[in-house]
């Protein structure tokens, strides 16, 4: 199908389709990447404001790269050094940023919702890099490509998550992608991060481990969400480590083909064991590589672009 939203805002909203297409684009600008020259005009002459309110490592630079890559000129906005410290709305700013012209705006902010109110009143395109524990859909396609890129398909998958669930957003993106694909999905972690709750989104939760992980072709883990926690939600890291990690040992006991995701930054000897991490089973690094061609497509298709016919590859 063909592309016509203004926003990205939420995977819960988009249809099978509407992601397939995201995901078919983003398969022709990873092709783009091995050219020898792999910047593109699609962008030119806009302006893409990196709206960054909460620290961010990977999904900040990505979306950086996606910009120069589709040849946009760019801003980024780093909300300690602006007047968001003086006092000044989260609305003000982006109106203020808007009246310089800006076209899209890619919006990282700690609170839930913060995405879709300024898409409400701003004529820029609005992207959602991760709002509070709510959702974040570029990690959510990210994730999905790699699925089908490194198994050919999504549906009928075992996909299990393993970890915070209750605080994340990473996780409420891939549950929403992933089901709506016809992955089956399992959920795994303390009973105070994964809530029966989340079965009401069409997922499986289960509190034993080893079964979780026994059956599964993808096992996603996540880290523990401290910044967003209240308070304790189980005994201590160690204890984690210990009950949910992903050691060799339980590694053993999975099908030899699972792969193994994470959408980082990694807790190196909590969720994961330093040697997983890095093993041939791990996906890790790809993930990273095919989140440049997933937000150049997500750029693309906000911009006007209609699907992957229109790449010249």
């Amino acid at each position: 199908m063909t592309w016509h939203r203004k926003h990205l805002l939420d995977i819960e909203s988009l249809s099978a389709s509407e992601i397939m297409t995201v995901l078919d684009t983003a398969r022709a600008f990873k092709a783009v990447g091995t050219r020898a020259i792999k910047k593109v005009p699609a962008l030119r002459g806009k302006t893409v404001v990196n709206l960054f309110v909460e620290p961010s490592t990977r999904t900040r630079i990505s979306f950086e790269l996606a910009e120069q890559r589709l040849s946009a000129d760019i801003i980024n906005f780093s909300a300690e050094a602006s007047s968001l410290k003086k006092g000044e709305t989260l609305k003000d700013t982006a109106r203020n940023l808007e009246a310089l012209n800006a076209d899209m705006i890619v919006m990282r902010h700690s609170a839930s919702g913060a995405p879709h109110f300024l898409a409400r009143f701003l004529r820029a395109s609005v992207v959602n890099a991760g709002d509070g524990a709510h959702e974040h859909p570029t990690q959510a396609l990210l994730d999905t490509f790699t699925v089908l890129e490194k198994k050919g398909k999504v549906a009928g998958l075992n996909v299990t998550i393993l970890g915070d669930i209750l605080y994340s957003r990473v996780a409420r993106s891939n549950i929403w992608a992933l089901t709506k694909l016809g992955a089956k999905v399992t959920l795994c972690g303390p009973s105070t991060l994964v809530p029966r709750v989340f079965e009401e989104m069409g997922c499986r939760v289960t509190y034993d481990v080893e079964e979780a992980i026994r059956e599964a072709d993808i096992i996603n883990l996540l880290r523990i969400q401290h910044e967003r926690q209240r308070k304790t939600m189980f005994p201590g890291i160690g204890e984690y480590a210990s009950l949910f990690g992903l050691s060799k040992a339980r590694l053993a006991r999975t099908k030899p083909d699972a792969l193994i995701m994470h959408p980082g930054p990694i807790n190196r000897g909590v969720e994961i064991d330093s040697e997983i991490a890095d093993c041939g089973r791990s996906v890790i690094l790809d993930q990273v590589t095919n989140g440049l061609a997933v937000r150049m497509a997500v750029l693309f298709l906000l911009n006007g672009g209609k699907g992957p016919q229109e790449i010249a590859i």
